[in-house]
């Protein structure tokens, strides 16, 4: 699916290592913030095994929606690991798991806090074999805390955090995203500290114990709202589309009937927005020439903006909004992102050798000199690479292989 554009930007990419080439993980992790995590290091060139139940693996394998049988958010954050089916639950599967640990750089888990512990398998009992290994933990409200015990899902980290209470308009209830949104961060920040993590080992020789709360990194997205309270005593509330912040600033529909959004949230592009619409007279009047006054008339600055938008058809408007360099742009959809040429060329990959054909999702979330990033080249069964990596890589005796794997303890 790549064309001349992207074809020739390959072309002056020099395929390197990654920054993380020859880095092992060992993932614990199940449905979407670890996995998200184990995504991040695969990304830069880290080995991933991804540790499964051997039957009913990972349960987002179960997710919706899906193609053919294959679930769609399990594929895109598992794509490129490799599977190895290991009942956890098990004494014995514990002692294979420790087993492949030991050789490990890094263990990413998201069990409930104090799981892994009780197993034998916590930060202290791990690093006591293998001083050099980094333990992300991933959890609900973390290691530490009254609340460290309960249970949490992204949907719990976006209420408490104070995002759902400031998402949505003023006469609608707060309102949690339609995907995986604390997940997705605090994912991300588990894998920044991973690589912190790394570096300090290579500094001291010591690996580290990296402590995630899933609502932790939205709520430091969100701490103004923390700020501004604990300053002033404001408990700032939803503002629809608008910032609370600056002004204009939001989403507005075009005369076709097409949407964009317009974001003139410092002064030289409000300036500049006020020129583009024709109407250079705003920037002496005394309700719209600074930001202070433009949020306090916001209703009446918005009127003129939605006015002035929907006279025109979207392309026409932004193109006019490009020519007086205002930041804006059209509302996209999947099928308008997968068209876009500059996406096309720096943002999208092929997902290769699954029942999806030619599909495309977001690649690498950071461009790393001349890597290239690697190759998404299908998604691994339950327990596909167990033989593999236990036998060929740890160690494992072949007859002590096949007993467990007709006792059902790992995949055979």
């Amino acid at each position: 699916m790549t064309g001349p554009a992207e074809q020739a930007h390959e072309a002056q990419r020099v395929q390197s290592p990654g920054p993380l080439a020859g880095v092992r993980v060992v993932e614990l992790g199940s449905m979407y913030a670890a996995p998200t995590a184990g995504r991040m290091l695969r990304d830069f060139g880290a080995d991933v095994v991804k540790v499964e139940d051997p039957r009913s693996g990972d349960f987002a394998r179960q997710w919706q929606p899906s193609h053919k049988g294959l679930a769609i958010g399990y594929s895109r954050l598992n794509s490129g690991k490799r599977s190895v089916g290991i009942d956890m639950r098990t004494p014995e599967g514990r002692r294979v798991a420790e087993q492949l640990i030991a050789g490990a750089d890094v263990v990413i888990e998201n069990f409930r806090p104090g799981r892994m512990e009780a197993w034998g398998l916590g930060f202290e009992q791990l690093s006591a074999k293998n001083p050099r290994l980094v333990m992300t933990r991933v959890s609900g409200f973390g290691q530490t805390g009254p609340y460290a015990g309960r249970p949490g899902f992204g949907t719990v980290a976006e209420t408490m955090s104070g995002y759902a209470f400031l998402n949505g308009w003023p006469h609608t209830p707060p309102t949690a995203p339609p995907f995986g949104f604390a997940d997705s961060i605090a994912g991300i920040s588990a894998a920044f500290g991973t690589a912190m993590a790394l570096y300090k080992r290579e500094l001291t020789g010591q690996g580290s114990e990296v402590d995630v709360a899933l609502y932790e990194p939205l709520m430091f997205i969100l701490g103004d709202a923390v700020l501004n309270y604990t300053a002033s005593g404001t408990i700032m509330q939803r503002h629809g589309n608008a910032s609370g912040a600056a002004s204009p600033r939001g989403i507005y529909q075009a005369a076709d009937g097409g949407w964009l959004s317009i974001a003139a949230s410092n002064q030289t592009i409000a300036m500049r927005l006020f020129d583009a619409m024709g109407m250079p007279e705003l920037k002496n009047d005394e309700r719209f020439a600074t930001n202070a006054a433009r949020m306090a008339n916001n209703e009446e600055m918005q009127k003129i903006v939605i006015d002035w938008v929907g006279s025109y058809p979207r392309d026409e408007v932004l193109a006019i909004l490009e020519k007086h360099e205002v930041v804006a742009a059209p509302v996209n959809d999947a099928k308008d992102i997968t068209e876009d040429p500059h996406f096309r060329e720096r943002t999208l990959v092929e997902l290769a050798n699954t029942v999806f054909g030619q599909a495309m999702m977001p690649g690498p979330i950071l461009h790393f000199g001349n890597y290239a990033g690697p190759t998404y080249d299908g998604v691994a069964a339950i327990g596909e690479h167990t033989r593999e990596v236990l036998v060929d890589e740890v160690g494992l005796p072949s007859d002590q292989f096949a007993r467990l794997a007709q006792e059902g303890i790992v995949s055979g």
